[in-house]
């Protein structure tokens, strides 16, 4: 089966992913678009674990302050280097992360830090557990995994603070 270039290119569109991995993931798909594109997000999750192990220590201090200024949100993302810290798509995460932080009001990054005599549902609690509020399909984690497999680096979110009027 052959490949077109027209297809390539649509499916790097949607996925962010490499020509050569495009074109690969068709092939194995036999040209299903979007059985391609989840073969490239099963990669990808994969190559976000291989790179779990690396240290994280640049990154960058997002904030956002909801419409009104009565709600505000201020997140850590950390990735290995700072040329990929300054990349609009590193940008974008970091804002959106502190998006959700604002909106749902996580209590913990991870699961890990709940202490394990609280009982809370780690799904609200944990930042990365929780669906995401631009595409509800997927977890923070998930959106993260992605960005992961996207600029090659670790990614992860070291601290955040959400700030309220009156509480």
């Amino acid at each position: 089966m052959e490949v077109s270039v027209v297809e390539v290119k649509a499916l790097r569109e949607k996925t962010g992913a490499g020509v050569m991995a495009c074109r690969n993931a068709l092939l194995e798909a036999n040209g299903d678009m979007d059985r391609a594109a989840e073969l490239l997000r099963q990669q990808g999750l994969a190559q976000a674990k291989e790179k779990a192990s690396r240290v994280a220590s640049q990154g960058l201090v997002e904030t956002y302050v909801h419409a009104g200024g009565r709600i505000g949100a201020m997140v850590e993302v950390n990735c290995e280097t700072d040329f990929v810290a300054r990349t609009d798509q590193f940008k974008e995460l970091a804002h959106n992360l502190a998006m959700q932080v604002a909106a749902i009001a996580p209590t913990y990054v991870g699961a890990e830090e709940v202490p394990p005599d609280l009982k809370v549902d780690p799904k609200e609690a944990c930042l990365l557990l929780q669906p995401f509020i631009r595409d509800p399909d997927k977890s923070v984690q998930d959106i993260i995994d992605e960005a992961i497999s996207k600029v090659g680096e670790n990614i992860v979110v070291r601290r955040f603070a959400r700030f309220e009027l009156g509480n």
